[in-house]
């Protein structure tokens, strides 16, 4: 009989699936590495699981601790799977501009839920960074992840995501896209398709009111490209220590309205029902067009399920109240 012992060993081994009618004008094979087949329908199952084995196996996680983490909802639904099975609690703290299905989803998963605003500064004592580790501070036996600087994070992507891609495009793959927040994703996959290939380019999406483009090219830290910005999961107005900027061949940003509309492009052209970021990589990939040859072979990274963006992107009123038409 084949089964998995519980839901954690279902994680990993996502397929590739070919883009077509949405990438028609693009000359090269576009394949999607389909991270929403973990089974808490994100790439983030992958690190979360490896964070915790980390914490567990050097003593910062103890028997029966509570695990407490800043996300936008996914790095916490993978937490929340694995603290099911391995019997912690979880207090998860997320910025008001996440989806309500994202805060749902984790209460129902039996973890905690606070919500913080989102137009603050990153060092501001109502900030999510700060509300989470003052919670971590006070909070006995408990363990603050810290997903942003976590070496497990990136390492998780080195190990599983990276070898994945290289396996499933039989060494053949020249581009890897992927939208940047936390930074474990581009960084532990780049990390090892340039060690198996050096001439592979990674392209990062990022989003207008972070910083990521501008510090990448020019080496400044720019507080006025920070302001606040509806697109979920990618950008950051901080430097996550994931971020392997060294790595990355460049960053194309892409606008919120653009991310949206092509969110809901992706459903109704390719059957693909995916969250915010994968229409934002879909928009970048297409301004990123002129890099791309006829037998180039790209990956573009779809980090999670577009039932968390219900009442969002595809939401038509709420698409039309925010302009998000073509």
């Amino acid at each position: 009989m084949n089964y998995a012992e519980n839901i954690l060993g279902t994680i990993g081994n996502t397929p590739l699936v070919k883009l077509n009618k949405i990438v028609a004008e693009i000359d090269a094979l576009v394949l999607v590495k389909m991270e929403t087949f973990n089974p808490g329908h994100s790439a983030k199952d992958r690190m979360a699981l490896k964070m915790i084995e980390d914490a567990e196996a050097d003593g910062r996680l103890k028997p029966g601790g509570t695990i407490i983490e800043g996300t936008s909802g996914n790095t916490g639904m993978g937490l929340a799977l694995a603290a099911i099975i391995k019997g912690y609690k979880c207090i998860f703290v997320i910025a008001d501009k996440q989806s309500k299905e994202k805060v749902d989803i984790l209460k129902a998963m039996g973890s905690e839920v606070v919500v913080c605003p989102s137009a603050v500064e990153p060092d501001d004592p109502r900030s999510y960074y700060s509300v989470s580790k003052r919670l971590a501070e006070k909070t006995p036996n408990s363990w603050y992840v810290d997903q942003y600087n976590n070496p497990s994070n990136a390492q998780a992507h080195y190990e599983s995501t990276g070898p994945e891609i290289w396996k499933q495009t039989d060494g053949k793959i020249t581009h890897f896209v992927v939208g940047v927040g936390t930074g474990g994703t581009v960084s532990g996959t780049a990390k090892y398709l340039k060690e198996k290939n050096p001439a592979i380019k990674v392209w990062g999406i990022d989003t207008y009111g972070s910083v990521f483009k501008k510090y990448h090219e020019t080496g400044i830290f720019d507080e006025k490209e920070i302001y606040p910005y509806v697109t979920e999961g990618i950008g950051e107005d901080i430097l996550p220590a994931n971020v392997d900027f060294s790595l990355i061949d460049g960053f194309e940003k892409v606008t919120d309205k653009d991310g949206a509309i092509y969110t809901q492009k992706l459903a109704k052209e390719e059957g693909m029902l995916m969250g915010n970021s994968a229409g934002s990589a879909v928009k970048g990939l297409l301004q990123l067009k002129h890099h791309f040859k006829k037998d180039d072979v790209i990956v573009v990274l779809f980090h999670d399920h577009g039932t968390r963006y219900v009442g969002k992107m595809f939401n038509q009123d709420w698409m039309n109240k925010m302009g998000y038409v073509e």
